[in-house]
């Protein structure tokens, strides 16, 4: 899985920081996804490059990690947030219709 799933993107917020879990969405490697797949670049899958990988998130495979089990932090897409509360919005608001 992690060949297909190299990173996640915590999406709670830091006010919960005391806890020791995350809630994350996992990043997929956009060249993972079926060829021809109309998914990636969407507003519920925008696409990301992070350290040279094109990655989508998957935001119904969205879990709660406990903090031990998450690497070293690679970097931040805190400048994409809008892009992220879009994607969670188009699962949890949009969902009705």
């Amino acid at each position: 899985m992690r060949a297909t799933v190299p990173m996640v993107v915590v999406v709670q917020s830091s006010l919960s920081d005391g806890y020791r879990r995350r809630v994350v969405v996992p990043l997929v490697l956009r060249s993972a996804l079926p060829s021809g797949a109309k998914v990636a670049g969407t507003r519920m899958n925008p696409v990301f490059k992070i350290k040279g990988q094109m990655l989508v998130p998957h935001p119904l495979d969205m879990v709660s990690v406990a903090c031990d089990q998450l690497g070293a932090s690679v970097g931040s897409l805190a400048d994409q947030g809008q892009a992220i509360a879009d994607v969670l919005d188009e699962v949890l608001t949009r969902s009705w219709g």
